[in-house]
């Protein structure tokens, strides 16, 4: 299945001189597209998997000298690994934390590229003294986005660079393959991003069996739970995890405390809400008092909507009827939570800090981002009147915001009304912020 992120690893694969770090939830994926590349480049690929091999843990995570570090991983090496030709991948790095201290000197010293993955390390990570600026860049991997899950559903390369067109355009889809694509985005809504889960739909197309890979995750999840609340008595990982899906089925999805303990405060919660976003496994959405730029200057840090990383998994969650009123595409049912999650992760992972905005007697706005210098509203709706959007329009209308465009992501098809522009739900992976030219400045210093 094809990854967007194969081609950041390809690139640093033919260029960069710096370590690679590949982080992100557990099963998204990082493992396989890691090897798949390394396997596709003409490098020798040299593993340790510090979970699989725990004897690595013991052998490689002392206290050492980097110089000794190097000397150590060489006598465990092939003689077919040589210097400048081969690539040595630490998995499950979190299990041996000692490694990215030492990446500095690996790379100062040349012989070999390195690449690290693995899960939790926004957890793990935290508390290491030195860390190698300069000498590690890091990829983020998220879910798949609904256009790899087209791609893995063998829709046409064609129809894909029609979609981002008639995003670029704002010019309608034809009705026959909107309607067939916003048919397979309510699967996408069921199956979710997670690979075998995706894997699992394509071999089989039966969402019972997606359903199976799914809750094995989910208790994948939970068992890392369960570690680190026994490590942090003040963790309760669990207890909010579980009530995300009807925190964002309630009117108002703001989180609310009281649901866990009517006895405790946010002061309690915050490192256990903070523990999940690091974990990658939940999103949360700030709230900010005014829709202006710098948007970090006015967030409450104990306000906040708190999505799933994956909407499959969230949907995982939900009773088998929301599963079966999916697939049906009842147009009567709310699927506003489900809308709202997957736009939410889909700004998160296109690089956006996306935030929500409640002003009295003007309304809410579901989200807000910083877009090309400029504040972007973007609403969502699940139901047929996603034309009707009173606060969204009140907002535009003060002259202090100095709004001058917004999104409404909908099940409709591609319009535009003065400041809003109309998208189908399907095309929110194409809301990107857009490279910036080369902007190459030479001063004339003679003189100085």
């Amino acid at each position: 299945m094809y990854r967007k992120d194969s081609l950041m690893i390809k690139d640093w694969l033919e260029k960069s001189n710096k370590a690679l770090l590949v982080t992100g939830a557990r099963q998204i994926g990082k493992t396989w597209l890691i090897r798949d590349e390394i396997e596709k480049s003409s490098y020798i690929k040299f593993e340790v998997n510090f979970i699989d091999q725990p004897n690595m843990v013991e052998y490689l995570n002392v206290n050492i000298s980097a110089e000794e570090f190097l000397i150590k991983l060489k006598m465990i090496m092939p003689e077919n690994c040589k210097p400048k030709e081969t690539v040595i991948f630490f998995d499950e790095v979190q299990k041996c934390p000692e490694i990215v201290t030492k990446i500095k000197f690996l790379v100062d010293e040349g012989s070999y590229k390195y690449i690290l993955s693995g899960s939790l390390l926004g957890v793990d990570l935290k508390g290491i003294a030195s860390a190698p600026v300069g000498y590690l860049s890091i990829l983020r991997m998220y879910p798949m986005d609904f256009e790899e899950f087209m791609l893995a559903n063998n829709i046409s390369n064609m129809t894909i660079e029609m979609l981002k067109e008639k995003f670029e355009t704002k010019s309608p889809v034809d009705d026959f393959i909107h309607q067939k694509l916003l048919s397979l985005f309510f699967i996408y809504l069921i199956v979710g991003g997670m690979p075998e889960a995706v894997k699992t739909y394509i071999d089989t197309k039966d969402i019972r069996d997606v359903d199976k890979v799914q809750h094995d995750i989910v208790l994948l999840y939970k068992e890392d739970f369960t570690q680190y609340e026994l490590e942090d008595k003040k963790l309760r990982l669990k207890s909010i995890y579980d009530i995300i899906p009807a925190e964002l089925n309630k009117q108002n999805k703001k989180f609310v405390f009281t649901m866990l303990d009517k006895e405790l405060k946010f002061n309690r919660y915050e490192n256990s809400f903070l523990w999940l976003k690091d974990a990658g496994v939940a999103l949360p959405v700030y709230n900010v008092d005014v829709p202006i730029i710098p948007l970090l200057a006015s967030k409450k840090s104990n306000v906040f909507r708190l999505f799933s990383s994956d909407i499959g998994l969230l949907t995982s969650q939900y009773p088998s009827q929301t599963k079966i009123e999916l697939i049906n595409n009842n147009g009567e049912v709310n699927n506003g939570a489900h809308f709202e999650n997957i736009v939410a992760q889909q700004l998160v992972a296109n690089g956006f800090d996306p935030y929500f905005c409640k002003k009295k007697n003007i309304g809410e706005l579901d989200f807000v981002i910083e877009m090309e210098g400029n504040i972007v509203p973007i609403e969502v709706k699940s139901g047929n009147d996603y034309k009707s959007h009173k606060a969204l329009s009140d907002f535009l209308n003060v002259p202090e915001y100095h709004i001058d465009r917004a999104y409404v992501f909908c099940k409709g098809n591609v319009d535009v009304k003065e400041k809003v522009t109309y998208l189908p739900i399907y095309m929110c992976y194409l809301l990107k912020e857009k490279k910036l030219p080369m902007m190459k400045v030479e001063l004339d210093l003679n003189g100085l």
